[in-house]
């Protein structure tokens, strides 16, 4: 125990989780297969969290909307937090703002005498009104506005109205914000840490008003699954703890049993754990979530070991008879999960490095530690008297025979006609957010202007100056395309930051500082002001005739940043330029029209959807040298033809049973079926060996009995409550196993119980 109070110390300082799904995903094969893994990572609408505030007045929720945003601004934990005050001038800081007259495009006669007195005369007029508290600090520097011409041109390409100077949904009863985490989405400590802090800054803010928040987005989406399954795995995990003390007190009336069962469930845990977390950088959810479920393979070793026992035999002895049986199970499954390792995929190898680990050391512990622990044995179970009766009556089921092929046949039939797709590709059918969560959130982007989330056209370079001038150049196709209805409105970070080329050439058309200062001369001499009160006006327009072209990596640490990073994927030796897309009506007259001038129109559904079968496929592959090697493995072991059929054919028609009852069922087949069926696998393999090991002897035959029945009624609790689970994964999970359990313990009780020629005998006895 103190053995295992160190090691959890250990693991738990050393290891780190990863929710990272790219790391259980194959490597991208195609442009839209590497967009969307980049974007499942770090992308920025992993990062997004959209807020809506409500329950109160508007010009409540308005004033709301600027403390929960300043509050939100001044913590490093985001990256972005915009609620359309002040039309982005939070944009521009100072060392930015001479750039604001190379990022939009200037008029012609932007800087001549007549439009600058224009100007001016509409800045006397602004100075005289309620916004002349907004324009007096500016207009030295910059009395054509241009800071906030630029600033309302980069707001978002469909942002929502503006009541109060901030974002409202279309009824205007809402107030709306977007905020962007610097953590990753799949980052599910950050995630929690983000939205608590959101949570408090808002209760502080809106303390007695009435007023509501809602959050939506992926770190919120993950936040609520995160603490729904906690709550879901503590319900389910209480109650196989409580299931599984008291079946194994009552099969074995000791309460030392439930204790030394414990031991090679808690050492294979660990054992895996820190295995992984040795030969991987950090260790993923779903590794973990996996490994628990193997407490319905590991907990059948010591189960097996105590149902052995009996008076007159040394726990020593009893291990040593049991060994070649257990150990045989052990290896072929082992040597099975091995096969991952050379899938391509790390989450796989993950699979495969903790579930090896796993069972070696639980069946490791029940060889050389649990004969040390027990006491004595005090009764042999093959004397019981309800075991022998349900023994008979089972002896007296006819053998199947033809009824196997029927049964397969049957299997097979409904594989081949059941309706419906036979796979699941689409991963948004694995999602457990909530339907009205879903609907929300499409609400709140629809309110936000938010792109589409499927299609997006993609621009590729040799570098980001490139790139960003090959989408330029896009530029007024798309325009056409908005003409024509073929969508309503696109983004790119060309409207942000423009490319060097183009930087440039709006440089060469700023006046020089005499004819700027001669038009300025002649537009001051009719107004008010002083001769010299646009000295910083003069100075700024210099500076950006000299600036050098500004570069992405001089956005950090302002908003632009933000929409350029999201929309300009830089790599090595290569860049690439996405152009975000709303209201796509017409998707092939945009492909076409993107690919006659260098894009390409990118369909991520179908890049997700390629992804899962291409994943599923290596799964495949892995699976079916895993049973290669398994029938290799007991063959080994028993060399016998027909103990060979008697343990692995109760194994292979479970599998096509348990297949056809989930599609006869209408349920289409994902990947977490298939970890499912490996797990029922490695189950009738351990139920097949252990009827044959019984042989002709009554009393073995009793043992293995009371061993199986503890086995299977303890894994058909843990897996059947996983499968009323609402989380899709352990859902899918828990019903395949919990149906694998069943159909495996049946047919391993006709076929593997006995050889087939005594079987004969008996019946014509």
């Amino acid at each position: 125990m103190l053995l295992l109070g160190l090691l959890t110390a250990w693991v738990s300082g050393r290891m780190q989780v990863s929710g990272d799904l790219r790391k259980f995903m194959p490597d991208a094969r195609t442009p839209a297969q590497k967009l969307l893994l980049d974007e499942l990572g770090e992308g920025p609408g992993a990062r997004l969290l959209l807020l809506a505030l409500s329950g109160a007045a508007p010009e409540q929720l308005a004033a709301q909307s600027r403390q929960l945003h300043e509050a939100l601004a001044a913590d490093p934990q985001f990256e972005l937090v915009a609620n359309g005050g002040q039309a982005g001038l939070d944009a521009f800081p100072e060392r930015l703002l001479p750039y604001r007259y190379l990022i939009d495009e200037l008029p012609g006669d932007a800087f001549s005498a007549a439009n600058l007195h224009d100007e001016l005369q509409a800045r006397l007029q602004d100075l005289g009104s309620p916004a002349g508290g907004l324009v007096e600090p500016l207009l030295p520097s910059d009395p054509t506005l241009q800071v906030l011409r630029v600033a309302e041109a980069l707001q978002p390409a469909n942002a929502p109205q503006r009541i109060d100077e901030v974002w409202f949904d279309h009824g205007g009863r809402q107030a709306l914000l977007l905020v962007q985490t610097r953590a990753a989405g799949f980052d599910p400590g950050a995630q929690q840490q983000a939205v608590d802090t959101i949570e408090a800054g808002f209760e502080r803010i809106a303390a007695g008003s009435g007023s509501r928040l809602e959050m939506s987005g992926p770190g919120a989406f993950s936040v609520k699954i995160g603490n729904r399954t906690a709550n879901e795995a503590g319900v389910i995990g209480t109650i196989d703890t409580i299931g599984m003390i008291l079946l194994l007190w009552v099969a074995y009336r000791s309460w030392k049993m439930p204790i030394l069962g414990f031991l090679p469930l808690a050492s294979a845990g660990l054992a895996g754990l820190a295995v992984t977390a040795l030969a991987f950088d950090g260790v993923h959810g779903i590794t973990i979530a996996f490994g628990f479920t193997l407490i319905g393979v590991v907990q059948d070793y010591p189960i097996h070991f105590f149902s052995h026992e009996r008076p007159g035999r040394s726990p020593w002895d009893n291990v040593r008879a049991l060994w070649p049986t257990l150990g045989t199970g052990v290896v072929a499954t082992c040597i099975a999960y091995l096969t991952f390792l050379f899938s391509g995929v790390e989450g796989l190898k993950q699979l495969s490095v903790f579930t090896i680990t796993a069972l070696a050391t639980a069946a490791l512990a029940t060889r050389y530690l649990l004969p040390a622990l027990v006491d004595p044995a005090t009764r042999d179970f093959a004397d019981s008297a309800w075991l022998a009766r349900l023994w008979r009556h089972t002896r007296r089921l006819p053998r199947p025979r033809r009824s196997l092929a029927v049964l397969a046949a049957a299997a097979l039939a409904v594989l081949v006609w059941a309706p419906g797709p036979f796979w699941q590709n689409d991963l948004g059918k694995l999602t457990p957010v909530d339907t009205a969560d879903l609907l929300r959130d499409a609400q709140l982007r629809g309110e936000l202007g938010a792109p589409d989330v499927r299609y997006v056209i993609t621009v590729r370079g040799d570098d980001a100056q490139a790139a960003l001038a090959a989408s330029e150049r896009l530029r007024p196709v798309l325009d056409q395309l908005v003409a024509d209805g073929a969508l309503d409105s696109y983004d790119m970070a060309a409207r942000y930051l423009p490319s060097a080329a183009l930087q440039r050439e709006r440089q060469r058309r700023l006046p020089d500082e005499a004819t700027l200062r001669g038009a300025l001369a002649a537009a001051v001499a009719q107004t008010p002001f002083r001769d010299d009160a646009f000295e910083p006006f003069v100075a700024d327009v210099q500076r950006a005739r000299g600036a050098p072209a500004l570069q992405p990596q001089d956005l950090h640490g302002t908003p632009l940043a933000t929409a350029v990073d999201g929309l300009l994927l830089r790599g090595s030796g290569h860049a690439t330029a996405l152009v975000s897309l709303s209201g796509l009506h017409d998707v092939a007259a945009v492909a076409t029209s993107a690919r006659l001038h260098g894009a390409e129109l990118l369909d991520l559904k179908h890049a997700s959807e390629s992804l899962v079968a291409e994943y599923r496929g290596r799964v495949l592959a892995a699976l079916a040298v895993a049973v290669l090697l398994l029938a290799a493995t007991v063959w080994a072991a028993l060399r016998s033809p027909r103990r060979v059929l008697r343990v692995l054919l109760p194994m292979a028609l479970t599998t096509l049973v348990v297949l056809a009852l989930l599609r006869g069922a209408g349920i289409e087949l994902n990947l977490f079926h298939l970890i499912g069926l490996i797990l029922a696998a490695g189950l009738g393999l351990d139920y097949g060996l252990f009827f044959e090991h019984a042989g002709d002897s009554l009393a073995d035959q009793l043992r293995t009995l009371h061993g199986l029945l503890v086995c299977s009624a303890m894994t058909l609790l843990v897996f059947s409550l996983l499968g009323l689970s609402s989380i899709p994964v352990l859902r899918a999970i828990g019903s395949t196993v919990a149906l694998g359990v069943v159909c495996n313990f049946a047919l391993a009780l006709l076929i593997s119980r006995e050889p087939w020629q005594e079987a004969a005998a008996d019946a014509g006895a």
